[in-house]
């Protein structure tokens, strides 16, 4: 059951590795539905600036704090996932080596 847990914690590191590379090449598709809301919100409002012949500093400044929020997020995942990986490692280990002690393999 521990190498499974390990194969599967895996396959969602490098999915979350993957979302991360694509949030940093500006890619949308690994946001949330409100991620993604707010980063609609604030290229409306500046394309309304540009209309109005205002300044788009807010407005992207605003996109790049959205872009920095998902990278942490994502990068919290990251962590945790890391982290639960190793406690299992950790555990099956302790495991085997309890087996190993107790004279049955």
């Amino acid at each position: 059951m521990g190498n499974a847990d390990i194969r599967r914690l895996d396959k969602e590191i490098q999915k979350t590795t993957k979302k991360l590379e694509a949030v940093r090449r500006g890619e949308w598709w690994p946001l949330t539905s409100r991620e993604r809301l707010a980063m609609t919100r604030a290229m409306a409002a500046g394309a309304r600036s540009i209309h109005r012949g205002r300044s788009t500093a807010g407005a992207e400044d605003r996109m790049d704090s959205i872009g920095s929020a998902v990278e942490t997020r994502l990068n919290a995942e990251l962590s945790a996932l890391h982290g639960e990986r190793q406690r299992l490692i950790t555990e099956a280990a302790r495991v085997k080596a309890a087996k190993k002690s107790s004279g049955w393999w």
